[in-house]
């Protein structure tokens, strides 16, 4: 059985790495594919090569936004019937899971999600209406908890096509072999920031820089919390750059450094006191370390790190989200938290991924059939 794996970002080539390699080693033919959504120095041949993911096949993407989903789609239809696969592995909520979908589906070629069933209810985010395009084309739905599972249930999934899997990049953190910090030893707040929703507007990037100016002066002025540390995002860089704004966080004391390589990304993860992020896959690998988060948004795909409490939604609400830090920050609260299983996986999904495949293959659920309702009753009468 052969598997088209197409990524377009960095979090999709390392979430898919580890599966990729499991399969590998059951010998499953893999194509990928690199849909080149994110113009990136750091996605280069080197960083792919460290993660043994060297594309087959790389696309050039026009800049343009409604260019490059045309393009997407064009290239989706062109690779799908060009390589005819078995079956379309796609990961998370990019732009290359829709695409995909639905020239897999015109092809009669069968999708496989993995992290299948996150859903946030925000109605104004993309990546939401890409995950449920995704679950109305998915032949078989890989989803991290049973949390996500139920919500598929709700939309009607049959319940025989989903698998509950766990998170991959709970994998990749395991293997990188960081280790967890003792609570005592950990000072500092790690940000990040790089949502459009967040950077792209100029007054919540103004409210954003405020709130990040007061966190410095909470840092200051209590040694227990250390530096804030804000590995800046491209996106987010190239927007305080725009606005004027880089100067007031540096002057502020906020130690703003370039995105880090990832397991030093992780090895400061490990080591921080309290996390205050926008990002999804943050609030993942925060809850592996036990590291609570406070999270710059309304909602999030990941409701499990809210629902156990070790993670806050605070928006952009800057006494919200100081007074979160400050009561993460406590030791009794940072003890709490450590003491909390991760709830996004146990570091072995991948394995379950390529069983749940092979299962759902042996039962026929990767194949698609025309139903024949010939002189039967009417569906749901």
């Amino acid at each position: 059985m052969r598997l088209t794996i197409p990524f377009g970002t960095r979090p999709e080539i390392v979430k898919l790495a580890p599966v990729v390699r499991e399969l590998r080693q059951r010998g499953w033919p893999t194509r990928l594919v690199f849909t080149g959504q994110h113009h990136d120095p750091a996605l280069g041949e080197e960083f792919l090569r460290s993660l043994d993911m060297g594309p087959d096949s790389r696309w050039l993407l026009p800049s343009d936004p409604a260019a490059t989903l045309g393009a997407l789609l064009e290239h989706a239809v062109e690779e799908v019937t060009m390589s005819t696969p078995d079956a379309v592995l796609l990961m998370g909520d990019t732009m290359t899971v829709p695409v995909f979908c639905l020239a897999a589906r015109r092809a009669c070629v069968p999708v496989v999600h993995l992290e299948a069933g996150l859903r946030s209810f925000n109605e104004t985010s993309m990546e939401e209406v890409n995950r449920r395009i995704a679950a109305a084309t998915a032949s078989l739905h890989l989803a991290p908890t049973a949390l996500a599972a139920r919500f598929l249930a709700a939309e009607g999934v049959d319940a025989a096509r989903v698998r509950v899997v766990g998170n991959t990049v709970v994998d990749v953190v395991r293997e990188s072999r960081v280790g967890r910090v003792p609570v005592e030893s950990r000072a500092g707040v790690l940000v990040t920031a790089h949502r459009a929703s967040t950077v792209d507007s100029p007054e919540r990037l103004a409210t954003l820089v405020e709130l990040l100016v007061r966190l410095a002066g909470l840092a200051a002025s209590d040694a227990a919390f250390g530096p804030v540390l804000f590995p800046a995002h491209p996106r987010t860089r190239d927007r305080l750059t725009a606005a004027g704004l880089l100067d007031t966080l540096t002057d502020a004391g906020i130690d703003l450094v370039a995105p880090l390589p990832y397991r030093e990304m992780l090895t400061a993860l490990a080591a921080t006191r309290v996390v205050v992020t926008d990002s999804g896959g943050l609030q993942e690998e925060a809850a592996w370390f036990g590291v609570p988060v406070v999270v710059l948004r309304r909602s999030t795909p990941r409701w499990e790190g809210v629902a156990a409490g070790s993670s806050e939604l605070v928006g952009l609400d800057g006494d919200a989200a100081l007074a979160a830090v400050a009561r993460f920050g406590q030791l009794a609260e940072l003890k709490r938290v450590d003491a909390l299983a991760c709830p996004y996986g146990d570091g072995f999904t991948s394995a379950r991924v390529v069983d749940s495949i092979e299962e759902a293959k042996a039962a026929g659920l990767l194949r698609f059939r025309e139903p024949d309702f010939v002189g039967r009753a009417v569906p749901g009468a």
